[in-house]
């Protein structure tokens, strides 16, 4: 048996898809950027999420350079829980922003917490079914202290008006704890009461039943819950099948609110047409395959639940992310991992990825060993009779 050595592939794979998320932010901002500074300068957006990429790769290199198994010390999980659910109480002392309250922000720096409930939820299932490996159905022990960390990150950022994020959670839930080895009945049950609390938040909501009127029929509502769809639309419809040109896309000149954020997607449509977006789209498909080949091939079941609970958050919400912009599902502000601009998301989801090299360096795989040589048998000439 040997160590496996850094898996450059999917480090390389995250740093193209982080490049090139910085180029598109330069190309979706450059005009608001020079209208926010007066004509100053367009490169305000790209400065920053730029230097956000390059902490971000210092940090999954580093990340990446660690022993995955301090994550596994209790002291180290909960004192991580404590800190991120005290985190996403802080928001709330903060001026909430287009409604929602979901950023620290201290003298011009912003910072949003439940980027840290995506890596400190799979982190604590990870640890916790570990544990309780023997007693994955063991309702006080194990299903309980699970259901209560999803309940306190989930409720939080549920309270934070952030329901994609809190979806991605349940999904990050089922996934790891189906993969630890729970009954189908058990996962079913769970998955059931999530919905009806999903279905609840919606239609006790009016702005969200407003939202699912307009992801029913967009062009109906264009000019108001619908406008950012239906715009997204246009955008990605007129880039065909090789787009406009890098930064010659229209919909973003103030048509498409916020287009280097949670609309990135559709410029990238417009400007690099279908060759542009399916290129994404592999990439995360191949990120997914290297993801879940790290944690499939874990040393050790901390280390297969961790990486699988890691993978499944950034690919469910790349998931998210381009089916909202492509009116798939309804309308929901959540950034695409690595290419939206914001630090937290590109940091916290580079760290994830850092945690996944640690793992697959981890991994132990079999030396190939040339095989033997066949050794000839002499036959027996068969007596004449």
């Amino acid at each position: 048996m040997k160590e496996n050595r850094t898996d450059w592939f999917m480090f390389g794979l995250t740093a193209m898809l982080a490049l090139f998320g910085a180029m598109m932010v330069y190309s979706a901002s450059a005009m608001f950027a020079l209208k926010e500074t007066e004509s100053t300068s367009q490169f305000t957006y790209f400065y920053k999420q730029i230097g956000f990429t390059a902490g971000g790769l210092a940090a999954m290199f580093l990340v990446s350079r660690f022993d995955y198994h301090i994550l596994q010390n209790r002291w180290v999980v909960y004192s991580l829980c404590f800190v991120t659910a005290a985190l996403l109480l802080a928001v709330f002392f903060f001026p909430a922003i287009n409604g929602a309250q979901r950023w620290i922000r201290i003298s011009g720096f912003s910072f949003q917490p439940s980027e840290i409930a995506k890596l400190t939820l799979p982190i604590f299932l990870a640890f916790k079914l570990t544990e309780k490996e023997d007693d994955i159905g063991d309702l006080k022990g194990t299903v309980l202290p699970c259901l209560i960390a999803l309940g306190v990150l989930g409720g939080l950022v549920f309270l934070e008006k952030d329901l994609g994020t809190t979806i991605v959670l349940c999904a990050v839930f089922s996934v790891v704890y189906f993969s630890a080895g729970a009954r189908i009945l058990h996962i079913a049950s769970v998955a059931g009461v999530l919905v009806l609390i999903g279905a609840a938040a919606i239609f006790f909501a009016p702005w969200r039943v407003a939202r699912m009127m307009a992801f029913l029929d967009p062009f109906q509502y264009a000019d108001d819950e619908g406008y950012q769809v239906v715009q997204s639309l246009y955008a990605i419809g007129s880039g065909g099948i090789f787009g406009e040109g890098f930064a010659q896309g229209h919909q973003k000149l103030f048509y498409l609110p916020y287009p280097y954020s949670d609309f990135i997607f559709s410029v990238v449509g417009e400007e690099l047409g279908l060759v542009g977006t399916l290129a994404v789209v592999v990439a995360f498909g191949l990120l997914l395959w290297r993801g879940s080949r790290a944690a499939l091939m874990a040393p050790d079941r901390f280390g297969k639940l961790l990486g699988i609970g890691i993978i499944t958050g950034i690919i469910v919400q790349a998931l998210f992310n381009i089916s909202v912009v492509t009116s798939i599902l309804p309308a929901k502000g959540i950034p695409l991992p690595f290419i939206s601009y914001g630090g937290s998301s590109v940091v916290v989801s580079m760290i994830g990825v850092g945690i996944l090299l640690s793992i697959s360096r981890s991994a132990q795989v079999p030396e190939y060993r040339e095989p033997s040589p066949r050794r000839r048998v002499p036959r027996r000439r068969e007596r004449m009779a």
